[in-house]
Formats: C-alpha cells, sequence, structure tokens
C-alpha cells in the first residue's frame, strides 16, 4: 500500500510540474508575442514608413535651392568646358574636370527631387544669356561669359579662376543659407558637401592666382 501511495503521489508530482510548466511556457509565448508586437515586421514597417515620411519632407526652401543651384552649377559647367580647349594650365585644366565630374551628378539628383515634389525644373540648356538669374550670388553675366569664351591661354586662367572663386562663393552663400533654413535632410547634407569642396577650391584658386 505504501509502495502504491507514493507512485500515485510521484504521478501527481509529475503532471503538477507539468502542468507548471505548460502554464509557464505559455506565459512566456504571451511575453513574446507583447514584445513582438513592438518590433515585428509590421513595426518595423510602421517605423521605416515614419523614418521616410521624415526624411521626405521639405520646405520652401528646400525647393528654391535646388532650383537656383541647378543653373548656378550649368554655369560652372559651361565654365569648365571652355577650359578644355581654351586654357594653357594643367593645372586650371585639371581644376575644370573636377569642377565638372563633381557638379553633373549634384545637377541630376536635384532635379529628381523637383519631379519628386512636382516642382519646374530649370532647362538643362540655359545657354549663354545668364542675365536673368543675375540675382543669384556669384553668377556671370553674359558680358562676363563672352569675355571669358573669347579667351585664351594664361589670360583664360587668370579670367577663369578669378570668375569661379567669385562664382563658387555665391554657390557657399546659397548652400549656407540651405543649411540654415532647409528641412529636406539630403538636400542639408548636399550643402554641407557644396560649401566644403568649393570652400577647398577657392582656396586652391587662389593659390594659382598668387593670392595666398
Amino acid at each position: 500500500m505504501t509502495s502504491t501511495r507514493s507512485l500515485v503521489r510521484r504521478a501527481g508530482l509529475v503532471a503538477t510540474a507539468v502542468a507548471a510548466s505548460l502554464v509557464l511556457a505559455a506565459c512566456g509565448s504571451d511575453s513574446g508575442s507583447d514584445s513582438g508586437s513592438d518590433s515585428g515586421p509590421a513595426a518595423q514597417t510602421s517605423a521605416s514608413a515614419g523614418a521616410e515620411d521624415t526624411a521626405g519632407a521639405h520646405n520652401d526652401q528646400d525647393v528654391s535651392f535646388a532650383q537656383d543651384m541647378i543653373p548656378h552649377h550649368q554655369q560652372a559647367i559651361q565654365m569648365a568646358e571652355m577650359a578644355a580647349t581654351q586654357a594653357s594650365s594643367a593645372e586650371v585644366k585639371d581644376l575644370a574636370s573636377r569642377i565638372e565630374k563633381a557638379q553633373d551628378p549634384e545637377i541630376e539628383t536635384m532635379s529628381g527631387w523637383l519631379k519628386a515634389w512636382g516642382e519646374d525644373v530649370p532647362s538643362s540648356m540655359p545657354g549663354m544669356d545668364h542675365s536673368g538669374s543675375s540675382d543669384m550670388p556669384g553668377m556671370m553675366d553674359t558680358e562676363d561669359m563672352d569675355k571669358l569664351m573669347e579667351a585664351s591661354g594664361k589670360d583664360f586662367d587668370t579670367m577663369f579662376l578669378t570668375m569661379m572663386v567669385e562664382h563658387h562663393e555665391g554657390a557657399v552663400e546659397m548652400a549656407t543659407t540651405e543649411k540654415e533654413k532647409g528641412q529636406y535632410g539630403p538636400a542639408k547634407k548636399m550643402a554641407d558637401d557644396i560649401i566644403t569642396a568649393q570652400n577647398a577650391e577657392i582656396e586652391e584658386m587662389n593659390k594659382l592666382l598668387g593670392n595666398s
């Protein structure tokens, strides 16, 4: 009898232990489900969407920055293209090539922003009449561009460097305004890159001019 009672008691204890384990497992599963609701795919998707909404937010300053910087870059590229055939200095030709390679992709990027925002994209062919853009800092007018087009050799080098320093200073001014007043993250990042790169090129050009 004693043996039988011991077996029954043990069986009862085992059953109790198993039941307790099942309850704990269920609680653990419920806890996991609760945490999963905060970090599961649905929540991650929601968080990603929220981040994208924030990153995509833009204001009027962002639009103005892109719409003004595109023709500003286009003029710099036109000036750089002249250097390929009219400059005498290898340093000037190298600088002009770097300017063109840096600013062309930025034009494409800013054009993409404007299209995504439903805003007008400035013409990719501004021509040589820049009088309409003379209100932008550093932009050359038609007379300046005509003089540069007619120059060659060392005269071109000096004229190109002098004009491009002023042009870059204007771009830095525009980019600084974007950093201070813009909202769109990628635009503010590009503005920061422009400030860094063009300030370095201004220093380089002043050295070539013998101004530093």
